[in-house]
């Protein structure tokens, strides 16, 4: 892909762009304006009030230009650069906007602010995408002036990344950062669609010095600011131009989608003959033109009077008759798109049919296609990894993990297209020896091409996640660490693994039985330096009740079953108990009727008892025996 150079943009550095002075009808309000490197908020000339850089910004460090009278606008004169020990990749990254397009604007400045004589070389990119690239040396002039870029692009997820990637030991930097919500169907995106970025190559005015926000008191909803187109003209036909104005109010203007300023359409050159613009682009991309136009010579009454080509490197794109789409005195845009240019120059000319040429404006945007992005639940996931793994800002872990993707990844990590080439997914973590003090995330479970996962040689501890064992992973080493707890059944759930490297760690309980089976099919397993562990060969065996720090499964059933006989043990007591208790019931309560029946059958039997004694008595002196029943 080829890139907006510092050359490219050259003609942008004389554009003093400062923020929006929004109109009360412009609906779109989210916006945000970044004195990069300051410490406090400041406010410029016109009364724009600049954030202070305490936040946003995912590491660095703050400096001012070394010649500060020499620049208009406070925040032109701070500036964050990221030195080697913020890592290869940095970002400023803007929370909280709605999903919609939005306007990203920058100042970058040298002015030798660390003495070195030395302008660094590195790429910024917005949303993974490539969209600018500096080179050492840069041209003297924009090494001391600086220059501002801008671009329009798609924000999808409510959250904006701006980011920075270093060459060698050089530190890029950033003075300022602009961020405006604009009409998401600006600049023909229903036709171009929302997977372009548009990296600005050259905003003309035609009759007229440079001007909108930050360069004088005209507003553009937008907050583009025009330079002049003089510089852009072929030096051949100079001679032949003639600037017109007018103070007439134009209509058409400061209509969505686009929201063009009137004062685009009150000034205008014209020309008997060819009208031609020399523009800088790289090769190999599509360019969107837009041109502007509107009828303010008031000598012309009808159409026919003013006619003229389009030519776009010398094609014929279209015919022009201002008059006759839209009358007098009103706005009238037309775009083209060139497509993969094989040159580093456009050339627009405007050629005479009747009459003479007129033009107001032209933009002249790079159509840069949206580079794969990392899949989002596995952008959640490495970033909950930097968290709970305490990676150090050295590594450059910012931004989006694998894009863009003719950068190198985060540190450590490799990336491979998805099968249908829609987005980037992450096959390897490689982050052995780097001094890691934290966990493992639970969150590595939505790493679903994870292939290769070596932590081994840091300082991690925890236990190991339920979601470790994707079914992609083939390699784990987790050897030398201090993790604890017991090994997670869901490892084994992949049926590619190959190397199981756990050994020199806290682990214990029961190894399952699927793990140590990796051996018997060609691969290899290290468990050892585990004194908690048991149950594998060249492991002591589990007892018998009790594993991974508690009770087995068998154990748990033991447990269940002698509960429920000494539950039922306790139910025959109680049982036995009542039924005695109900046996003796009679010798302690017995009812009144039962007593009187008691207690005449204790009076039969001592009668009965006296008369036997009375008998037996008879019988010694010799008397004759009474029968006991006399009737």
């Amino acid at each position: 892909m080829s890139l907006l150079s510092p050359s490219s943009f050259f003609f942008l550095s004389l554009l003093l762009v400062l923020p929006l002075s929004l109109a009360s009808s412009y609906p779109y309000k989210a916006s945000y304006r970044i004195d990069c490197g300051s410490a406090t908020s400041t406010t410029d000339p016109f009364n724009t009030t600049w954030q202070a850089d305490d936040r946003y910004y995912t590491s660095g460090a703050t400096s001012i230009v070394s010649e500060p009278l020499h620049f208009r606008f406070p925040h032109e004169k701070t500036l964050r650069y990221f030195p080697p020990s913020s890592g290869k990749k940095n970002c400023y990254i803007i929370p909280n906007l709605p999903p919609g397009r939005y306007y990203i604007r920058t100042f970058t400045v040298y002015d030798n602010y660390d003495g070195k004589s030395h302008s660094p070389s590195f790429d910024v990119s917005v949303e993974g995408t490539l969209v600018f690239s500096w080179r050492s040396p840069w041209p003297e002039g924009l090494a001391r002036d600086g220059a501002y870029s801008d671009l329009f692009a798609f924000v999808k997820d409510g959250e904006l990344d701006l980011c920075f990637y270093s060459f060698a030991t050089d530190p890029p930097v950033i003075a300022s950062l602009e961020v405006q919500q604009i009409d998401p169907l600006s600049y023909d995106a229903a036709t171009i669609g929302n997977n372009h970025i548009l990296v600005n190559y050259g905003r003309l005015t035609s009759g007229s010095n440079q001007w909108g926000p930050g360069f004088s008191n005209d507003a553009d909803d937008f907050g583009r600011s025009w330079q002049s187109d003089a510089a852009s003209r072929s030096p051949n036909a100079k001679s032949s131009i003639k600037s017109v104005t007018t103070r007439e109010r134009i209509t058409n203007t400061n209509q969505p989608p686009n929201y063009y300023p009137m004062k685009l359409y009150q000034t205008a050159i014209v020309s008997s003959g060819a009208i031609q613009y020399n523009l800088a682009v790289d090769a190999k991309l599509d360019y969107l033109i837009w041109f502007h136009f509107a009828e303010i010579d008031s000598s012309v009454t009808k159409a026919g009077q003013r006619v003229f080509d389009i030519l776009v490197n010398d094609k014929n794109v279209t015919r022009v008759d201002i008059f006759n789409s839209v009358g007098s005195f009103a706005a009238y845009s037309w775009h083209y798109v060139a497509k993969n240019l094989s040159s580093t120059e456009l050339t627009v000319k405007l050629v005479p049919v009747v009459g003479a040429a007129l033009i107001s404006g032209l933009e002249n945007y790079a159509l840069v296609p949206n580079d794969l992005s990392t899949v989002p639940e596995q952008v959640i996931a490495m970033r909950a990894l930097k968290e709970s793994l305490r990676v150090p800002d050295r590594m450059g872990w910012n931004g989006d993990p694998c894009a863009p993707t003719n950068w190198d990844a985060w540190e450590g990590i490799t990336c491979h297209p998805n099968k249908d080439e829609t987005a980037v997914v992450i096959s390897q973590i490689d982050l052995g020896s780097q001094g890691l003090k934290g966990y493992i995330s639970d969150k590595i479970s939505l790493l679903s091409n994870l292939v290769n996962l070596n932590l081994s040689t840091n300082s991690l501890g925890g236990t190991l996640p339920s979601g470790l064992g994707q079914q992609s992973l083939v390699r784990l080493d987790l050897s030398d660490n201090q993790f604890t707890g017991s090994i997670p059944d869901s490892l084994t759930s992949s049926s590619k693994l190959q190397l199981v490297l756990l050994n020199n760690n806290l682990l214990e309980g029961r190894v399952p039985e699927e793990l140590y089976s990796i051996g018997v099919h060609g691969g290899a397993f290290d468990l050892s330096g585990n004194k908690g562990l048991c149950g594998a060969p060249s492991l002591p065996s589990c007892p018998l009740f009790w594993e991974n720090g508690g009770l087995s499964k068998g154990g748990k059933i033991a447990i269940v079953i002698l509960s429920l006989v000494l539950f039922s043990g306790v139910l025959l007591v109680v049982y036995i108990c009542c039924i005695r208790r109900g046996r003796n019931d009679y010798d302690f309560g017995l009812p009144q009727d039962l007593m009187s029946l008691s207690a005449k059958r204790n009076r039969y039997q001592r009668q009965k008892s006296l008369m036997l004694l009375e008998m037996e008595s008879q019988h010694a002196k010799g008397l004759p025996t009474l029968p006991l029943n006399p009737r």
